[in-house]
């Protein structure tokens, strides 16, 4: 009987000290208190949580597992009526949401992003409406945004059209948090309802060269192997994607919802039967990803593919040049003539 007890309560001790944590960090980014109450929420939880386990373990288990579960229970009430919004005081990079229209094979975009970054807070505002036709649509790329250490990237598609006139047009998408006034990412808030989700629609010298230019971090551009109907497809499950967030706000998730996962849901949607990978997650990694199912279009070792698509360079050098998408293509692989 010894070994029974001590091995249940074994498991919900682990159970509760789970679901406390997870209970501390939720009322932590959750609550609307200013930080000292909201503190002294936290610290009563955690408290709580402590006096259930010594309960638990002095044989004392319906006391303690009951109160704690129907106290658990109202938390997740709570929990459960919080629901994301589209009318809070949002930052200027993030204030308009896409509004997508399609008639025929022209696809017209009202707020697209072109801003005019020269730092993170400095920065001429510019919000667009703009028509691409999907006929001409030529190419897909991916772009990854190093921040955090090589296993952590920001993932962004741009695509290209054929202007008529020998040069292409690119629009690039990015699926982001939809941060407040003076608010700043954090992962672990990500995973707590903290953030709605928003997806850009951007001008490529707005969207990469805040990245490479203003916020310092290291670009890498890839060329897609899609065929002309995965293209179309991939770009139509965007304004898709912006429709239904415009009508339905949805949070973002550190773990399921974010710019990556959201990328590869759409995917699959359309070829399917993509294989589940680890890489999905630690998004740095996607190269090595796509090369594996042969999503990339230029073939040979990923180490030539990493050190050509590195734009980081080009894009300084390129800050003012109005042919900007042009010049930080120079010598990517499996680009048209490398400079497409």
């Amino acid at each position: 009987m010894r070994a029974v007890f001590f091995s249940a309560a074994v498991v919900a001790t682990l159970l509760l000290l789970a679901s406390g944590l997870w209970a501390v960090l939720a009322l932590h980014y959750q609550l609307q208190l200013s930080p000292v109450p909201r503190t002294i929420v936290c610290a009563l939880w955690a408290v709580f949580t402590t006096v259930a386990v010594m309960l638990l373990w002095r044989r004392q288990a319906p006391r303690a597992l009951l109160s704690y579960g129907l106290a658990f229970a109202l938390l997740l009430a709570w929990w459960i009526r919080i629901v994301p919004s589209d009318s809070r005081d949002w930052a200027d990079d993030v204030a308009r949401q896409l509004h997508p229209q399609l008639r025929g094979s022209i696809a017209t975009l009202e707020n697209v992003r072109n801003f005019d970054w020269h730092s993170d807070t400095n920065y001429d505002a510019r919000w667009e409406t703009r028509s691409y036709d999907l006929d001409r649509l030529a190419s897909v790329d991916l772009a990854l945004s190093y921040w955090m250490g090589p296993a952590i990237a920001h993932t962004l598609v741009s695509f290209g059209f054929d202007d008529g006139r020998g040069g292409t047009d690119y629009l690039a998408f990015s699926l982001e948090i939809r941060k407040e006034r003076h608010e700043e990412f954090s992962a672990i808030a990500g995973f707590f309802k903290r953030f709605e989700l928003e997806l850009v629609a951007a001008d490529e010298r707005d969207v990469l060269r805040v990245r490479t230019n203003v916020r310092g971090e290291d670009v890498y551009l890839y060329r897609l192997a899609m065929t002309p109907q995965a293209r179309r497809a991939l770009f139509l499950a965007y304004l898709d994607t912006a429709a239904q967030l415009s009508e339905h706000p949805r949070f973002y998730d550190t773990l399921t919802a974010n710019c990556t996962t959201l990328v590869f849901e759409m995917a699959q949607h359309i070829l399917g039967s993509l294989p589940l990978d680890w890489r999905l997650l630690a998004s740095g990694y996607l190269p090595e990803y796509l090369q594996n199912i042969g999503g990339l279009a230029a073939d040979g070792d990923l180490a030539v593919l990493r050190a050509a698509g590195r734009i980081t360079a080009r894009a300084e050098a390129s800050d003012a040049d109005p042919q900007f998408s042009q010049a930080i293509r120079r010598g990517v692989p499996g680009m048209k003539g490398a400079t497409q």
